[in-house]
């Protein structure tokens, strides 16, 4: 008997599952989403400079993990943007927090109080996000467990795995922020997400994919609202893969020993320049030259 069952959470779960997400928690997602790019360093000049490029970057942030989900899945990576209802919304969110007078939409959608609402409502729409791309790949792949997990986890942070491209719209280039090197919360959390989904989905996990819906949100908003509130970048699962990734993948200590080994080795080469190459004949010739036009003067 499922955990759900137990605890009698098995209809709100499927009320959970079948709450449409637009507009109201599309709304929300767009406008956490242009949040975050206004504070990308340069965002609001670059509105000023060329608002076509800040509307190319918005558009990114909102509709990035469709694009990226078609792209793997072989369709058009803008048949997403059909759903005019959803890009004139996302239009909308942008041009009031860029260009809303005294910036006040802004002001009251980065209140705290306010601000914690709307990731709340975020987490909603990107595990709805998470399910779904599991579930179109399985519907093309059945037995392609990888394809449902990479398509469920792009679904779920594909704008941040185009974060580099973003930056390019940007007139910025920073390839030590990609994120697949340096994966974020909801980056790790999609990814552990994802792989849920495709076990739920395949019935190798015993539970129905609306209590899942529901329990991993409940999850994902705890988690996100108090690393909101509180400022932290800390992930919860550091503490587990403090303890797993040593065992399984070595010791990272190891690794900066040798780099710290091959700084030091670079550094005590260049203390020790080469000597300097021996003058040619030609340059020899032209400073005697120099000395006897001195002395005859």
């Amino acid at each position: 008997m499922e955990l759900a069952g137990a605890l009698q959470l098995g209809e709100l779960a499927a009320a959970f599952a079948a709450l449409p997400v637009f507009p109201l928690f599309d709304t929300a997602y767009f406008i956490v989403s242009v949040l975050y790019l206004k504070y990308e360093p340069g965002a609001v000049e670059m509105s000023r400079k060329s608002p076509f490029a800040s509307w190319l970057c918005a558009m990114l942030h909102c509709f990035g993990s469709y694009i990226l989900a078609d792209l793997l899945l072989g369709e058009s990576p803008i048949d997403y943007f059909s759903n005019n209802s959803s890009v004139i919304l996302a239009t909308a969110v942008w041009y009031l927090i860029f260009f809303c007078p005294m910036n006040l939409f802004y002001k009251c959608v980065s209140f705290l109080p306010m601000k914690l609402i709307f990731v709340a409502m975020k987490e909603v729409v990107r595990v709805r996000k998470i399910a779904a791309g599991v579930h179109h790949a399985h519907h093309r792949y059945h037995h392609g467990w990888f394809i449902m997990m990479a398509t469920g986890w792009v679904k779920g942070s594909g704008v941040a795995l185009l974060s580099n491209f973003e930056q390019l719209l940007r007139g910025v280039w920073k390839p030590e922020t990609n994120e697949i090197l340096r994966m974020s919360f909801p980056t790790k959390a999609s990814l552990y997400g994802t792989i849920l989904f495709t076990l739920q989905q395949t019935h190798w996990l015993p539970i129905s994919e609306a209590n899942l819906i529901f329990f991993f949100t409940m999850f994902m908003i705890v988690c996100k609202v108090f690393m909101t509130a509180t400022h932290s970048h800390a992930s919860p699962f550091a503490p587990v893969e403090s303890f797993i990734c040593p065992v399984f993948f070595g010791s990272v200590s190891s690794g900066h020993t040798s780099h710290h080994h091959d700084q030091h080795g670079a550094s005590h080469e260049v203390s020790h320049p080469p000597p300097p190459l021996a003058k040619s004949k030609e340059e020899l010739n032209e400073g005697t030259r120099k000395r006897k036009a001195k002395k005859a003067e």
